[in-house]
């Protein structure tokens, strides 16, 4: 049964449209060779080298047999400015004229800074810091190993700079991939912890979307629903992880849990993702695993503000029946999902004491300008504060 929570005065606006043309399925990464206009010359960029052992890259080479193409690797799983800079010298120096990333959500992401730094003569940082506003870009075309971020149909980027520590996003129409292939074959070598990293990511982008507050929008809450039992069911049945089946399923999902649709029109949270960032920044948390560390305690902290959506994600997710501690379980199930899938829902590993480390993470998160976080800009400091006093260990 769909629960539908009506907020007066709350009315749908929005422009959306999603211009990345998917080609999905097994064997879709021949695709290529017409996607990309052979006159094109085109920059590879990849990660750590995984695609060599998994076959993508002979793919990859085979379907290029008849472009001009160059390649760049190493690209970390959190994208760095430091790296990311040399392959913006390649791309100016061989004037490129395409961009084919390969791999995941980091190494889209990479490519999204790539492509629009390369059509921009002074510091790339200028991007992330808002001083350049991005409004030409190399053309990008994507291949996704590792679902997870929805990047490679959408317009954000995060990027980190190792020198200061600061992990920052930027979005700009330009970057969004023209293309993307989506084969769940490419999943079938990866570690048992990047799945679950995709799994966890995937459900967070989902409830930053979802939430928040009632507004009566029927169809975001509802597809907001199905990717979130659709990932639900992913966890449950996660023991059948190497069939093919659950890959596309979890490829697809994450891949609609941040194409814009379920967030067009309604209010959007991503408290969770910036502290999360900052984790990630300082101890090198994988993105997923900062992201269950923070959410559960975010939501009991802001339960009041989003009890009636907590109460209608039970009823539409986990089947609960209405009771006056329905948000507060909803939570609790929440916090399990992510324990079943050995996701950690507190950071245990940082440098000092407890209290240096919310110390230096308030700073970092005053310093990068996130002061008034959440759909009512009411997580501040002292409200981050609060919430990393329960996710620490």
């Amino acid at each position: 049964m769909h629960v539908l929570n009506k907020t007066k005065g709350y009315t749908m606006k929005f422009s959306y449209v999603n211009p990345t043309q998917i080609h999905f399925g097994q064997g879709q990464i021949a695709t290529i060779a017409s996607a990309i206009p052979q006159d094109q010359k085109v920059l590879v960029i990849y990660g750590g080298g995984s695609i060599k052992k998994n076959g993508v890259y002979d793919q990859v080479t085979r379907a290029l047999k008849d472009h001009t193409w160059t390649e760049f690797s190493g690209v970390e799983s959190n994208p760095t400015v430091e790296t990311l800079d040399k392959a913006v010298a390649v791309a100016k120096e061989q004037a490129i004229d395409y961009i084919l990333a390969v791999g995941g959500g980091s190494v889209i992401d990479g490519s999204k800074y790539v492509a629009a730094a390369a059509k921009y003569a002074g510091d790339g940082w200028d991007i992330l810091i808002g001083k350049h506003p991005v409004t030409e870009a190399i053309p990008i075309g994507a291949i996704l190993t590792l679902p997870a971020t929805g990047s490679e149909s959408n317009s954000g980027a995060v990027i980190t700079q190792k020198a200061t520590q600061t992990k920052l996003p930027f979005s700009a129409r330009v970057v969004q991939p023209k293309f993307a292939v989506l084969d769940p074959d490419a999943m079938k070598t990866l570690p048992e912890r990047q799945l679950v990293n995709g799994l966890v990511d995937a459900w967070v982008h989902v409830c930053e979307q979802y939430i928040t507050q009632p507004t009566g929008a029927m169809v975001q809450d509802g597809y907001a629903e199905v990717l979130l039992r659709n990932l639900k069911t992913l966890a449950d049945e996660y023991a059948q992880h190497d069939n093919d089946q659950w890959r596309a399923n979890l490829m697809w999902t994450a891949n609609q849990a941040l194409n814009g649709l379920i967030g067009s029109g309604v209010p959007q949270d991503w408290a969770t993702h910036m502290i999360g960032h900052e984790l990630t920044a300082l101890y090198h948390v994988d993105h997923g695993r900062s992201l269950s560390i923070i959410q559960p305690w975010l939501l009991r902290n802001q339960i009041e503000v989003k009890r009636a959506k907590l109460e209608q994600m039970g009823q539409n997710i986990f089947g609960f029946t209405p009771a006056s501690d329905l948000a507060e379980r909803t939570i609790d199930a929440i916090e399990a999902f992510y324990t079943r899938l050995n996701s950690p829902i507190q950071l245990t590993e940082y440098e000092g004491t407890k209290a240096e480390a919310i110390d230096t993470i308030i700073n970092q998160l005053k310093t990068h300008g996130m002061i008034a976080l959440g759909e009512n800009n009411a997580v501040t400091l002292e409200v981050s504060r609060q919430i990393l006093e329960k996710a620490i260990k």
